[in-house]
């Protein structure tokens, strides 16, 4: 793997970044496994490199050009021939704080990024593409039944253990019936850049072939506030390619994403633990009885 003072002299000798004020700052990796350095330019970060394994980079760079067109997603700017790193642009801002309203945040996903997703070639595996390919999505849905239910245990009673299987199965009708979609695969909180309160780019995508719906309902429950009906059915009105949704199919949907929301967040995020599960307590009215 090269080292980053390698890629600096190389991108230097390649005339796409100026030695003078040039300074150089190692970035937590957050929930990549990659290492990340900002690039400053007269004390302005500009630009971002991501070492990785190259089927990583591979994977971010394909995604970004796919969707070069889409401004909340950085720009190329090199991607070296052995794809151990990727350098592109960098987005000012914080991610997790000073979200603005979810109301808000959301409108502008829907416009600027879902509403412009592809569809993936029908010969294309369901799933990530860097992980294990599925046969279908409800395979996928499977698996992640399986991690969240071991992650969550005694965390929620049995009953809704049982609930959530029968939804799922449930959810099976529909999703035989899948259109494969190009998605980023890890639209939260967590991977969105705000600056004032404002929505400004998104990035680290970990890019999935699955349908448009999982990338809306994963944003929905990435965060702990505004999970509710009201907020969910302004959001879905708002999304015209997916009109012929049913209410309870929608509901449906959100409340898998937020099982699994819940077992990821005893895992990684345990500060959200209480927030979520005081909100679970009121979706799981609409979970299918035992007899379903």
């Amino acid at each position: 793997m090269k080292k980053i003072t390698e890629i600096i002299d190389f991108l230097i000798n390649k005339g796409l970044i100026l030695k003078d004020g040039l300074e150089l700052k190692r970035l937590r990796s957050g929930t990549t496994n990659g290492i990340l350095y900002t690039i400053l330019v007269n004390n302005m970060p500009t630009f971002v490199i991501k070492i990785d394994h190259p089927k990583i980079i591979t994977a971010t760079e394909d995604f970004l050009l796919a969707y070069k067109d889409i401004k909340l997603f950085p720009e190329v700017l090199y991607t070296d021939d052995d794809k151990e790193f990727i350098a592109y642009s960098y987005i000012s801002g914080e991610t997790h704080n000073n979200r603005g309203s979810k109301l808000e945040w959301m409108t502008i996903l829907i416009k600027e990024l879902f509403d412009k997703y592809q569809m993936a070639d029908n010969n294309i595996s369901w799933g990530r593409v860097n992980g294990i390919h599925r046969n279908s999505w409800s395979e996928f849905n499977q698996s992640s039944l399986k991690f969240a239910q071991e992650n969550i245990g005694d965390f929620l009673p049995s009953e809704d253990h049982k609930r959530i299987v029968k939804l799922v199965n449930k959810l099976d009708i529909y999703h035989h019936q899948e259109v494969k979609y190009y998605l980023h695969g890890d639209t939260g909180v967590h991977n969105f850049v705000y600056l004032d309160h404002q929505l400004k780019g998104v990035i680290d995508p970990s890019p999935l072939i699955g349908p448009k719906v999982y990338d809306f309902t994963y944003a929905f429950c990435s965060s702990p506030d505004s999970l509710n009906l009201s907020t969910l059915l302004s959001l879905f009105s708002l999304w015209n390619s997916h009109a012929s949704f049913t209410k309870e199919r929608l509901v449906d949907e959100v409340l898998f994403q937020l099982y699994t929301r819940i077992g990821v967040c005893i895992k990684v995020h345990p500060h959200d633990l209480s927030d979520y599960l005081e909100t679970w307590k009121e979706w799981r009215e609409y979970l299918p009885a035992e007899k379903y």
